[in-house]
């Protein structure tokens, strides 16, 4: 009895690694240079249909579509910025992960640095106004309490 359920616990397993496996894609290059700028584009281009998930994480079928289509254009001895330029052409300045400076994406790079500075004056602000403003007659009262104290 133990000998048949450790044979189907094995055959279990198996069944479901192999399931595991057959769902990953495999990439292969003969350079070892382009399977690290492989890695390294996969990583720094964006998946159109993902919430800022970078195309090696991700399981959409676009983001199989992109890897397939960076492992062609390396196969075709694209270089990197080629590989890019080809991304961003067909989807826009969304696919990669440093967008340009340019008129259009000013605010992505201006907008942190404004809310700091915003978050910091309502900080200045608030603290000033928590401050507690002491007259003279304050002042005066106050030491007279503590002189009758002694």
């Amino acid at each position: 009895m133990n000998r048949i359920l450790a044979t189907f616990l094995i055959f279990t397993l198996g069944f479901f690694c192999s399931q595991a496996l057959a769902t990953e894609d495999k990439f292969h290059f003969e350079d070892p240079e382009k399977s690290a700028l492989f890695l390294d584009l996969t990583k720094e281009l964006r998946c159109p249909k993902c919430q800022n998930q970078n195309i090696a994480d991700s399981d959409a079928m676009i983001a199989v579509d992109l890897k397939r289509k960076v492992y062609e254009l390396l196969q075709k001895d694209y270089d990197k910025q080629q590989v890019i330029d080809f991304m961003k052409q067909r989807y826009g300045d969304f696919v990669y992960y440093q967008p340009p400076v340019n008129p259009m994406t000013i605010w992505l790079w201006l907008l942190p640095a404004l809310f700091v500075v915003i978050a910091l004056a309502g900080v200045v602000i608030s603290r000033k106004r928590q401050a507690p403003q002491i007259n003279d007659e304050q002042l005066a009262e106050a030491q007279a309490i503590l002189e009758r104290d002694e």
